[in-house]
């Protein structure tokens, strides 16, 4: 490893996020402010929320069984010979 060329790494490093909770751990920053954690994101807190945007799922649903159907109909339409 040359010398002079890395950057100062802190083993005792701090990372203080918005809800207050503070985690050690090795950086090359001494102090770091994050503003979400393991401690407040909805994922791992369980409270996660399903946000369906103006029926985007429904708007799916409904374009999906209009092709399903128009494709029925074109197959019932033709024989074979």
């Amino acid at each position: 490893m040359k010398t002079d060329i890395h950057p100062t790494y802190h083993p005792e490093a701090t990372a203080v996020c918005a809800c207050g909770t503070s985690y050690r751990l090795g950086s090359i920053k001494e102090k770091m402010e994050v503003e979400i954690c393991a401690n407040c994101h909805p994922f791992y807190t369980g409270k996660e929320k399903l946000i369906d945007t103006a029926g985007r799922v429904d708007k799916f649903k409904k374009r999906l069984l209009k092709a399903e159907t128009s494709f029925k109909k074109k197959r019932v339409g033709k024989t074979r010979k």
